[in-house]
């Protein structure tokens, strides 16, 4: 009975102990796995944490890129601007010349009358000139327009009056920049108009004639000044305002084929040389007649007459020579 009493009481402190470790076990893993899905939670947080920081700082870095590229754009606007006034006040004097063939150059003159007034410029000058050929060759015709368009219309002018004739045989397009002149004879002209309000001033001031006097000379020459420079002004922008186009047409020059070769065209071609230069002595010999005429009546024919005169009077005055007597 003792026995019996002995071995439930081991087995029941057996059952206990067993239980009080299971429930220790569970607790150091219910504690483990808290502690794990903390950690796990922890490392979750962080990387997301470290993701919201890496897309506010591209959003920041987007922010200040567009800004920056905005800035950039506005500063290329602002100097694509500068530079387009810059080019617009330049002073630019642009001049073409051409050469054109055509078949008919009064044609051709009148079409580049009417492409001239229709881009709002004029004739300067036109001039035709005909020539027989005196039966030689053909007869041909040549004319020269000058004409002068607004310096905006300068290109498509040209284009227009290159359609004019079949082909361009010349071209020829200069630009000559005057903008640091230009610039210049402003600065010298507001100078001079500065200079010439104090001298008013001065003279306001002079009490004496004679001051008044010198002032004034001094004033008049800054005035002759001023209009010198304005005048050049003046040109300046009337030339780069208007372009001068000069176009020259004429008809197209015919093209001479003739066999060179041959025991009879040499003959041919001897024959005429000789008869050239007979023709040429011939017509030496006439000019040289008529160029000695004038001066054998001139000059020749008196000297003649004035020395026979000298040699008469000289036999005349000449004493005879004693006759020898002879023995």
């Amino acid at each position: 009975m003792r026995i019996l009493t002995t071995f439930l009481v081991a087995m029941t402190f057996v059952v206990l102990s067993g239980c009080q470790t299971k429930e220790g076990g569970r607790a150091a893993s219910q504690e483990y796995n808290d502690r794990a899905k903390q950690a796990q939670g922890d490392s979750t947080s962080q990387p997301q944490s470290g993701l919201v920081a890496g897309n506010q700082a591209l959003s920041a870095a987007l922010v200040t890129s567009t800004g920056g590229r905005d800035e950039q754009a506005s500063l290329s606007q602002a100097i694509s601007e500068q530079t387009a006034a810059a080019a617009a006040d330049r002073k630019i004097i642009r001049n073409g010349d051409l050469t054109i063939e055509t078949e008919s150059p009064a044609e051709g003159q009148r079409k580049i009358t009417s492409i001239a007034e229709s881009h709002g410029g004029f004739v300067v000058t036109s001039e035709f000139k005909h020539n027989d050929g005196n039966g030689q060759a053909k007869p041909s015709q040549t004319v020269t327009v000058v004409v002068r368009v607004p310096f905006a219309q300068f290109a498509a002018t040209l284009d227009q009056i290159r359609g004019v004739g079949s082909r361009v045989v010349q071209e020829k397009v200069t630009g000559q920049d005057v903008s640091e002149e230009y610039f210049d004879l402003e600065a010298r002209i507001r100078t001079k108009k500065a200079l010439e309000a104090q001298f008013l001033e001065i003279m306001k001031q002079a009490r004496k004639v004679s001051d008044a006097l010198e002032v004034q000379t001094q004033l008049a020459d800054v005035r002759t000044e001023i209009e010198r420079f304005e005048g050049r002004r003046r040109f300046l922008d009337n030339q780069s305002a208007l372009s001068t186009i000069t176009s020259t047409l004429q008809m197209p020059m015919p093209l001479v084929t003739a066999s060179t070769t041959g025991f009879g065209h040499s003959v041919k071609q001897a024959f005429g040389d000789a008869v050239d230069v007979a023709a040429s002595i011939v017509l030496f010999v006439v000019q040289a007649v008529i160029v000695l005429t004038p001066v054998a009546f001139l000059i020749v024919l008196p000297v003649w007459f004035i020395w026979r005169v000298l040699r008469r009077r000289s036999e005349l005055t000449k004493e005879p020579e004693p006759v020898a007597e002879s023995q």
